[in-house]
């Protein structure tokens, strides 16, 4: 039987508990998890591609079958080339929805094979995103309870640089 590969695409700028929680879960459902850090997506990240990879791959090392890396192009084209044709996705409230349904609904467009798999977020994340976390840490808020300590360290070296 082949191995079941699905991929967790995001700019994870930065990743959260939300992320890892995610993650975990695709690791119940699936073989081998490829989270994949977009490069190009229309947003202005705080940090690099390969500082959000490196963070990644700290975040994980303890988890089996999960790799970690770069993309950059049509989510369908590298999901194809990772042999692959799953995408998963958390959905924290109703306006997820309707940006990834739409997100979904192209891709099978593009490649009819796509599939996306949604899982609702655990209830202690469902506020959580990237936005809010850089937000506050930006403010030299308290971030410890959504991401982990590596992450908190490196906002706060990134934030300590802008001061």
């Amino acid at each position: 039987m082949a191995e079941r590969i699905v991929i967790y695409p995001g700019t994870f700028d930065p990743v959260t508990l939300g992320h890892l929680d995610v993650i975990k879960r695709a690791l119940q459902l699936f073989d081998r998890v490829v989270v994949a850090v977009a490069t190009k997506s229309g947003k202005n990240p705080l940090f690099s591609r390969n500082e959000r990879v490196s963070m990644i791959k700290v975040c994980t090392k303890d988890l089996k079958n999960v790799d970690v890396e770069s993309f950059s192009g049509l989510l369908v084209d590298y999901v194809k080339k990772k042999d692959s044709f799953v995408v998963i996705r958390g959905l924290r409230e109703l306006s997820d929805f309707e940006s990834e349904f739409q997100q979904a609904t192209v891709n099978r467009k593009l490649n009819p094979d796509f599939e996306t798999v949604f899982v609702v977020t655990s209830p202690k994340f469902f506020h959580l995103n990237s936005t809010v976390v850089k937000e506050i840490a930006s403010m030299h808020g308290n971030v410890k309870c959504f991401v982990p300590a590596f992450v908190e360290l490196a906002l706060k070296k990134k934030f300590a640089k802008r001061a």
